[in-house]
């Protein structure tokens, strides 16, 4: 009988697995996403290290002295707040990730998590961005989404796409994007100017595509000014999905259509924007084996990191990058996803 090994699936239950199980698992994956976005596959000696993780007899496991990474982190100060139920303030969970959890960065952000509501209390958060700049050492930055959603009627002054598109109106909904474009690049730089000039070490766009290819080109569009202004502040774009739905089509960055591209070109069209770290996303299958998924983000990420030519932070949350999409994801599958994407794909930090 084949030894079996303990795994898990991408919903985050515990799964039982034979070596050639895993191993085919595996191959599919790394297929599936050279296949996708028309990149190498994984070689023998990278699936080999790879079966190795995943079956580690060690529930946790961990990468070499020397060979850590740094973390940086989306919607930092809700983590505590809102996620788990602290009773803390934003001030105390910075204090609470610099000094009793040794964060590298974190982030400050409203519970409202976009920048179109963030104008109105503007005032407010400049002043909590100068009390927790007096108190942390360790570099905070200012986060929020692009969120283009939230720029159509009857909360904003543009039409949903959502609705124009099903009823065949392809024009008007293209205007409606064109139109929430220049209203989010400019929110978007009014607010991110307002707190570096408060003190933020950083400016983060979360979640940029999730409204589609028009919501990565405002994203865009905004670095780019916003890093010409300030040079010497840091951008970090963290990504919604692994390849930039086309909800527009005919957008383009620098003379490079949006829609469709994987990791691998979008961290060039971020580079060209003057992003200083890029957060790429693959998404998580949840009715697939941890193989299979971790097998994808490491090829994608692979061949990421081999083009960038800034670091680049795998998005590693609950169902992206490989860890099972669970309000909890099992420690045992986030540190295998970790020391994969350290060892194999050469990851810059998560």
């Amino acid at each position: 009988m084949s030894k079996k090994y303990l795994t898990r699936y991408g919903d985050n239950y515990v799964a039982e697995m034979t070596e050639a199980e895993i191993r085919e698992d595996i191959e599919d994956g790394t297929f599936d996403a050279a296949s996708r976005g028309e990149i190498p596959a994984m070689n023998q000696e990278e699936i080999d290290h790879l079966f190795e993780i995943i079956t580690s007899p060690q529930k946790i496991v961990s990468v070499e002295p020397g060979s850590e990474v740094v973390v940086s982190f989306d919607a930092g100060t809700l983590k505590f707040t809102v996620r788990h139920g602290a009773g803390m303030d934003r001030l105390q969970t910075v204090l609470a990730q610099e000094r009793a959890l040794g964060s590298d960065s974190i982030e400050l952000c409203h519970v409202d998590y976009s920048y179109k509501p963030i104008k109105p209390i503007i005032s407010e958060e400049r002043q909590t961005m100068e009390q927790v700049q007096l108190m942390a050492t360790l570099p905070v930055l200012y986060g929020a989404m692009p969120n283009l959603g939230l720029y159509t009627k009857p909360d904003g002054p543009c039409d949903n796409w959502a609705e124009l598109l099903p009823a065949g109106k392809i024009k008007e909904a293209r205007e409606a994007q064109e139109e929430a474009i220049e209203h989010a690049v400019r929110d978007i730089v009014f607010v991110a100017s307002q707190m570096i000039e408060s003190g933020a070490d950083g400016i983060n766009l979360d979640t940029v595509g999730a409204s589609g290819d028009a919501d990565v080109k405002a994203s865009l569009e905004a670095v780019r000014i916003l890093s010409q202004k300030y040079p010497t502040t840091g951008f970090e774009m963290g990504m919604a999905g692994e390849f930039n739905l086309g909800m527009h089509g005919e957008l383009a960055f620098d003379g490079e259509i949006l829609a469709g591209m994987y990791p691998h070109k979008q961290v060039k069209m971020a580079e060209q924007a003057g992003v200083s770290i890029f957060g790429l996303v693959v998404n998580t299958n949840s009715s697939k084996s941890l193989a299979w998924n971790l097998a994808r983000v490491v090829t994608f990420t692979k061949e990421t990191v081999k083009v960038a030519n800034i670091p680049v932070h795998a998005n590693v949350g609950m169902g992206v990058g490989g860890i099972p999409l669970s309000l909890i994801p099992a420690a045992d599958a986030v540190s295998r996803v970790d020391k994969a994407l350290i060892e194999i794909a050469g990851l810059d930090g998560l």
